[in-house]
């Protein structure tokens, strides 16, 4: 694994140097810069490769929301993770910048091992993403012939590759990977294994996640739990059915951004993926199915044009 490439916003010194100091002797290559200007200098440089920006809100001239929405708005930039470290809690604040695209925050002043846990929990995601992104060219364009199909899968390895794999029926695959993704993984942890938002963030800041996930899924009472994924085509849409054998959950919590877990490393994937990758996401008493649609693709039609 190459090492990570972060860019550090701050116009307090100071502020910088603690962040060095907290990440020192990580395998992190540390960029810092003491303005909102000077941070859109860096990324707007056409061979800039950063994996993660560290962005202070309240700057003067240019703000961090102001290099966020930029960001967003560049196609090269757009899935770069923006951790937003503020003293602004309000939950207007916080809402701005989940809005502008700031699904990763702090709270000043922070302590190292919550900024550690952060920035592995941001570029975790990222990871996931881009190798969501890569698999898309291996798989046979012939899917779109599918009309109805289900597949089976227990294991993390497994979502995000049958994930890659649908995805490519959908007018935007890789956002489509993304949300596909999110939902199996849920399926599998929340569902199948019984671990919740408050111990997915214990076990994300221990660095333990995936460890324990692999443990439950060899406990016995588990070695038969499956998610579920069928497939079915419409006149105009594709329709996802993912089901898990777990009891279910309270899914209502999480299908919009709140302020009062934009702090936590874990807990935005269904609402990030509700907002960017399906045109309807709905769930089924008790929670343990959900069904999301895309606008189907008329290949012949694309060929003609």
């Amino acid at each position: 694994m190459s090492m990570a490439k972060i860019l550090v916003v701050d116009d307090e010194p100071f502020n910088l140097d603690i962040v060095a100091e907290y990440l020192d002797g990580m395998d992190f290559e540390l960029v810092m810069v003491e303005s909102g200007e000077a941070a859109w200098a860096e990324l707007e440089q056409p061979d800039s490769t950063f994996d993660l920006v560290l962005l202070d809100r309240m700057m003067p001239g240019m703000d961090g929301i102001q290099v966020l929405t930029r960001m967003k708005a560049d196609q090269r930039l757009h899935s770069i993770p923006v951790i937003m470290q503020t003293a602004a809690t309000s939950p207007e604040q916080i809402r701005e910048g989940l809005a502008a695209g700031a699904f990763y925050y702090l709270t000043k002043p922070f302590e190292g091992e919550a900024l550690q846990t952060i920035i592995r929990s941001a570029l975790d995601d990222m990871r996931t993403r881009r190798e969501l992104s890569a698999n898309l060219a291996d798989h046979a364009v012939a899917l779109g012939f599918l009309g109805e199909g289900e597949f089976v899968i227990r294991t993390l390895d497994e979502a995000h590759k049958l994930a890659s794999f649908v995805a490519l029926l959908g007018p935007q695959p890789e956002t489509l990977a993304m949300g596909l993704s999110e939902l199996l993984v849920n399926g599998i942890e929340h569902g199948n294994l019984g671990i919740d938002f408050a111990e997915k963030s214990r076990l994300r800041e221990a660095d333990r996640w995936e460890d324990e996930v692999d443990r439950r899924l060899a406990l016995p009472e588990n070695q038969k739990r499956v998610v579920r994924l069928r497939v079915l085509r419409d006149e105009d849409r594709w329709v996802f059915e993912i089901s898990d054998d777990g009891p279910g959950f309270d899914w209502r919590r999480f299908l919009d951004f709140d302020p009062e877990r934009a702090f936590a490393p874990n807990g935005r994937g269904i609402a990030l993926s509700r907002q960017l990758s399906f045109s309807s996401l709905t769930y089924i008493p008790p929670g343990n199915v959900v069904i999301v649609t895309v606008p189907r693709v008329h290949r012949d039609k694309a060929a003609s044009q």
